[in-house]
């Protein structure tokens, strides 16, 4: 049973029972991360879900790691580009510890130039590894291609002259803006007391000021090329197309598009470049979806002397499914997006998870077979003819490693 209360300040409340286990998952989750930072601090969201972890309400950053592992619980967190995480896995009987920390990462920060600064460098490895790394900086080069010149389309980790340029006092004014009652969700999942919940949301979270954070600046799909410098042993290449966004009417058929023709092993993409043909052993097409907008991808690594071979596959593969995905293709991965939505939430962090983002998106409690109703609903011809309209629209193309090519 999922529950939700709202308290005087906006925080929403919310729980979804599962009886039959003894552990849960307790998160704190604000609808804020890299999209509403300033140019000049880009980064900053990340580097405040870093720093709130090296000390907060009298404890040290160790004594925090030891409150938690003390109790054989999991303490992490996440920063998006449109939302950030705090959360705790539990035993049941020590939830009010996970919300307790949780409350005094986010409302007693220790923030101090000195671990500041010494967190910029872990940031700065961080950026390192991924810069090394081209099958996960392409994604970057992507998203700056697709939404060029603004928030959407910058690094979640920042870039070294940004993160440098970071204070003591831009964490502070990121916290009081940003993390204010209306914008933010406690929600718990697994062996979890409603009402306890809402005693310790209050009890702990109950001074956070109302209202919510800033709105984000309104996203615009601009396409472009960008091409990665990074040394690599293969050609890497990422396609980006304008899609819907996620409460958009096609979502739900794009999505659909997308799994059909790169979202498993019996996709058309993997099954003609990788088992037919022998040229990529990573290729596959993910949605992106925002508040406003939406970004399908398509990626591929391949070697350097088949890239053009590969990349005029996609682009076949990618115009024959618009115009020709089967029903029988269209009722696999609808049955693969129900799977994998129900198995996801057999765990607690799933659990929290989805109800967190469905109190983000809708601002209510939305069971799953409402989910699962709107994928039901999807035709035939809604997938082919939201695949024209992504398809034909502007593009992004992002390389490393990669002969430039004129798109398509």
């Amino acid at each position: 049973m999922m529950q939700l209360t709202i308290l005087p300040n906006g925080l929403r409340v919310a729980s979804r029972e599962m009886p039959a286990i003894e552990t849960a998952a307790v998160g704190l989750y604000a609808e804020t991360g890299s999209r509403f930072e300033p140019a000049r601090l880009s980064g900053l969201a990340h580097l405040f879900e870093h720093m709130v972890f090296k000390g907060a309400g009298g404890r040290s950053a160790r004594e925090i790691s030891e409150a938690i592992e003390d109790v054989g619980g999991d303490l992490n967190a996440a920063t998006d580009r449109e939302s950030t995480s705090f959360m705790a896995s539990v035993m049941a009987e020590h939830i009010p510890l996970g919300v307790e920390l949780i409350a005094d990462m986010i409302l007693a920060p220790h923030f101090t130039e000195v671990e500041l600064e010494r967190e910029k460098q872990v940031v700065l490895q961080e950026l390192g590894e991924a810069r090394d790394t081209p099958s996960d900086i392409i994604f970057d080069d992507l998203q700056s291609a697709a939404y060029s010149d603004q928030p959407l389309g910058r690094s979640i980790l920042g870039e070294e002259d940004s993160i440098a340029a970071i204070t003591v006092a831009d964490l502070h004014q990121w916290r009081e803006g940003q993390y204010r009652g209306g914008g933010l969700s406690l929600v718990a999942a697994g062996k979890v007391n409603h009402a306890q919940l809402v005693a310790l949301a209050q009890e702990r979270l109950g001074g956070l000021p109302s209202g919510s954070a800033r709105i984000a600046e309104p996203a615009r799909f601009t396409g472009g090329d960008r091409v990665g410098r990074t040394a690599s042993d293969q050609a890497h290449l990422a396609l980006g197309f304008a899609g819907p966004a996620q409460l958009d009417p096609d979502y739900f058929a794009a999505r659909l598009f997308a799994d059909a023709v790169g979202g498993g092993m019996s996709s058309r993409l993997f099954q003609q470049l990788r088992e037919d043909r022998g040229l990529a052993y990573s290729v596959y097409a993910t949605l992106f979806p925002y508040r406003d907008s939406g970004l399908l991808s398509i990626y591929a690594a391949t070697a350097r002397r088949q890239s053009s071979a590969t990349a005029q596959l996609i682009e076949e593969i990618l115009a024959a499914c618009a115009e020709n995905v089967t029903q029988r293709e269209v009722d696999r991965v609808r049955t693969q997006a129900k799977a994998g939505l129900l198995m996801s939430m057999e765990s607690p962090w799933g659990q929290a998870h989805y109800v967190a983002r469905q109190l983000s998106l809708y601002g209510r409690l939305v069971e799953p077979s409402e989910v699962v109703a709107e994928l039901e609903a999807v035709s035939v011809d809604q997938v082919r003819t939201v695949a024209r309209q992504m398809l034909s629209g502007p593009r992004a193309r992002a390389t490393i490693g990669f002969p430039a090519v004129r798109a398509a």
